[in-house]
Order: C-alpha cells, then structure tokens, then sequence
C-alpha cells in the first residue's frame, strides 16, 4: 500500500486545492444518497474529502466507519474528523488508532460543540480536553500525523474578536496543526482579515469553507446555530427570489461562485465545498471555477455533463 498523502504537501504546490465535507447519513436512505454524492464528486478527482459529526459530537462511529471505507473503497483521500465532545483521552486515542489502521493519516482536530444545544456552555469530559490544541498535540503525539484544525472568519461565538480567533489559531499551529478549514463564508472580506491577521504572524494555510445555498430557511437556521447570520447583501440577493425555489437555487449557486473566485484571486489556497450530501449544485459551483481557469480539473466536460443530467432530473440539489 503507497504511503498515505499528506494535505500539508499538497497545499505547497502551488495548485488550489477543491475538496469535498459531507455529513454522516441517520438512515439507509440517507447513506445511499451520501454514497451517490461521493461517487459523482470523486469523478471530480478532489484534492481531499472530510466526513463530519452530527451536531453535538454525535455520529462518531458512524463517522469512523464512513471515513475507513472512502479509504478502502475508493479513490479519494479521506480527512478524519475528530473531536474532543463526551470523549475521554483514552477514548480519543482509540479512535485515532482506528484511523491509523484504515491508512487514515490527515486529521482534523476539533473540540466540537456541546451536545443537545450548541450554544451552551461548554465542558469536557472529565477524562478528556478542554481545547483543540490539546487534542492537536494528542494526535500529533501519536504518530506521523499531519493534522488540521477549523477557523471561524466570522469570529467564533465564544471568542471576543477576530483578534482572539487570531491568537486560537496561532496556539493550534504551535501545537502542530499544519492547516486550517473554515465554516462556511459568505464574506470574503471577513476571510481575508482572519488568514492575513494570522499570516502575520505564523505559516498556517487556512483553506475557505464554501456551501451554496438551495433552501433560504435552511441556510438561516444554520447561520444562526453558528451565531453568524447571513451578510446584509448577500441575505438581499437570496430574498429577492425568496418564493422561488429556482431562483434561490440560481442565486445561491451564483453567490458562492463568485465568492470563491474572489478569494481564490486574493490567493486562498483552495477552496472547501461543504455539500450536505447533495451533489449537483456543488458541481456547478465547480464547473463554473474550472470555465472560469479559478480551479484546474482533470475532466471538467465530464463534470459539467454531470451537472446538467442532475440538474434536468432534478433529482438533487
């Protein structure tokens, strides 16, 4: 078996890097739907894949089994997520040893969000972390691990400014992160003070979480659960064809388009698709960068062939 690649050496190359999030499905019907999204997006050939937990750090066998099987089962490069929510330290190490048996060698270290409700307050498992860095360090400890951690451009809930995100991210690079992915941005101007804020101060590339939105009161709830709510101009654009659910879908996919051209031009080092299991309108997004030369594909008419099929079924969004 090849020596598993790491992210860190990917990212230095030069060529923006796409990769795909998905979330862990509840049911059979759920996980045939994840299992059709995953096998049209590895047609894309993705620089990397993630599977996340339910909110809460819910989901994490099922999270490890899904990850496990993209390593054995396919041709995409799997990024482990794992978080410190209701875990004990030896709990934590048994699941990065289960990682570490599949192959799985690029982690994402979390702390997670509280369970049952993610804006309470926060606290670890008696046995366990209280902070991200420490998990950083945990995995690092355990073998050659490259691992990433998040980042909130829009400033975390519980920071007091971008200047406490700033200093978050500067203690999980000393602690070994190599990387970072955001939430998703719907506000380039606010990505690009957070990675400059901590370009200045350590070498952490921090990859743009980007999700087109489909569904106006979905994307709402979701904004507000991270306690980030939607940008003015782009809350006007979406509610504008509010009504209109092909409309919202075109806006949507438009918005996240242009966004990630902005900050691919400004030097983002990639661009983090976060699919909710869906794949088409994640295709457009990302057919539209290839047309645009934003992102390079290996089979950018097969993509866009894709795409269109789905969209003409509409049997995805």
């Amino acid at each position: 078996m090849p020596a598993p690649v790491s992210i860190p050496e990917l990212l230095a190359s030069g060529t923006p890097s796409y990769s795909f999030e998905f979330f862990p499905p509840k049911d059979d019907a759920s996980a045939e739907q994840l299992w059709t999204a995953i096998r049209r997006l590895e047609q894309a050939e993705p620089t990397f894949v993630s599977v996340t937990y339910g909110a809460g750090g819910t989901t994490q066998d099922r999270t490890v089994a899904i990850t496990e099987r993209i390593a054995s089962e396919t041709t995409l490069l799997p990024l482990a997520h794992l978080t410190c929510v209701g875990a004990s330290v030896t709990q934590l190490r048994g699941v990065i040893g289960q990682y570490a048996a599949a192959g799985v060698k690029n982690v994402l270290a979390l702390r997670g969000d509280p369970p049952g409700d993610v804006r309470a307050t926060w606290t670890p498992h008696p046995e366990g972390l209280t902070h991200a860095d420490e998990l950083v360090e945990l995995v690092r400890s355990l073998g050659s691990f490259s691992v990433g951690v998040a980042a909130f451009p829009d400033v975390h809930p519980e920071s007091g400014d971008l200047q406490d995100d700033i200093d978050t991210l500067v203690r999980k690079a000393d602690a070994g992160a190599e990387f970072a992915v955001t939430q998703m941005v719907f506000d380039d101007e606010s990505y690009l003070r957070l990675r400059d804020g901590v370009a200045a101060r350590r070498d952490l590339p921090i990859i743009p979480g980007l999700m087109p939105v489909t569904n106006l009161r979905q994307i709402a709830r979701m904004t507000e659960l991270m306690g980030t709510p939607l940008p003015t101009g782009v809350l006007a654009r979406l509610e504008a064809v509010d009504g209109d659910p092909a409309a919202v879908r075109a806006e949507g996919v438009a918005i996240a388009t242009e966004l990630a051209q902005r900050m691919l031009a400004q030097g983002a080092p990639g661009v983090h698709f976060i699919t909710m299991n869906r794949s088409t309108a994640t295709l457009e997004v990302f057919d539209a960068l290839v047309g645009t030369g934003s992102l390079t594909a290996v089979s950018p008419p097969a993509l866009a062939a894709i795409a269109v099929r789905d969209r003409v079924r509409a049997a995805d969004v």
